[in-house]
């Protein structure tokens, strides 16, 4: 279901979460997960859906009894194995704001998953420590792009499929995954997308959002690109599942390691090209998409963000593989 005007639709929760989300867009949601067993087969989202259940209910997380909930909403099959599903690519910077204050972030999500960009919806969050807009969508418990006014901007950008074995001999990068996810099944640390959410529902400004960013141990490895409200402060995190390697000042990650002592098959379409694009370009001091070129923009992307925490503005928009799916939606705050 896309709205009449191709407009994304906006929810202010206040204390409310994912589970009133989908009360109100639960036509969005079936929508998502219907695509994703026409695209992937139904057969091959329940075998990961029974996969990740067992994973998410073995490791307990702080989210456990949310999905569980949602679970009974009697959705077709996929909402677990999409609560912790991390296939795609991303491309994301920081840096000084021209325009004003703070560092800007950029932002793109890459996945060739139909549904994805039409289904968008930002919605607003209250927490103890102040209000945060989450660009999600129905369904998804975790935080991938999120924006915090007056505290920090976040995204989440998929590592590369670690080379696990010799690094001198060669072999198809499927085992390396496959060991991956064999080690992450045996662990009960956080998801990435659920630590993210932490951060935003409890932390009060960057540095206590990088402290546990960098410091918590995840289940698997993830980058984070996290941008505060000084123009300085923007950062880099490539976490393993216990260490952390961070970049700071202008920022740009796609989906391959910088750290030159780590190895590891890149994610995405061209994860070098798109990372030396956003690392090229230039942002003027007015607000526009002018940065979203090929190969940052290609078949696979479904979002494209701007975000700006001192200055407390969001820009959206949704793609699917044949362009703008959405109009851009823009929250500014007064």
């Amino acid at each position: 279901m896309t709205t009449a005007d191709g407009s994304i639709p906006f929810h202010d929760l206040g204390a409310g979460g994912p589970l009133g989300l989908l009360e109100l867009e639960e036509g969005r949601a079936r929508a998502v997960l219907e695509s994703g067993r026409r695209q992937y087969s139904g057969l091959l989202i329940d075998l990961l859906e029974f996969t990740s259940r067992a994973w998410a209910r073995r490791s307990a997380g702080p989210y456990l009894a949310e999905l569980e909930r949602l679970h009974g909403r009697s959705l077709p099959r996929g909402l677990w194995f999409m609560n912790h599903a991390y296939e795609w690519g991303c491309t994301t910077k920081a840096a000084a704001d021209p325009g004003g204050a703070g560092p800007r972030m950029l932002r793109t999500l890459d996945w060739p998953f139909d549904g994805l960009g039409r289904h968008l919806v930002v919605a607003r969050h209250e927490t103890a420590v102040g209000p945060y807009y989450n660009v999600t969508w129905p369904g998804f418990l975790g935080v991938t792009t999120a924006m915090a006014p007056g505290r920090f901007a976040a995204a989440v950008n998929q590592a590369p499929v670690r080379k696990l074995g010799p690094k001198s001999l060669p072999y198809p990068w499927i085992f390396d995954w496959a060991l991956t996810r064999a080690r992450t099944f045996v662990n009960s640390r956080l998801a990435p997308a659920q630590l993210l959410r932490q951060v935003f529902e409890e932390c009060r400004d960057f540095d206590e959002a990088h402290d546990r960013l960098r410091r918590t141990p995840i289940a698997l490895p993830v980058f984070f690109v996290l941008a505060g409200t000084e123009p300085d402060q923007a950062v880099a995190i490539e976490r393993l599942e216990e260490e952390s390697f961070t970049h700071e000042g202008e920022v740009v990650m796609a989906n391959h390691w910088l750290s030159p002592h780590l190895a590891g098959k890149a994610r995405g379409r061209d994860s070098l090209g798109r990372r030396e694009r956003l690392c090229a370009h230039r942002a003027a001091p007015d607000w526009n998409f002018d940065w979203l070129a090929p190969p940052v923009l290609n078949a696979d992307t479904r979002l494209a963000v701007i975000a700006n925490a001192a200055l407390g503005k969001l820009w959206v928009q949704g793609f699917e593989r044949d362009g703008p799916a959405t109009e851009i939606l823009k929250i500014e705050q007064d």
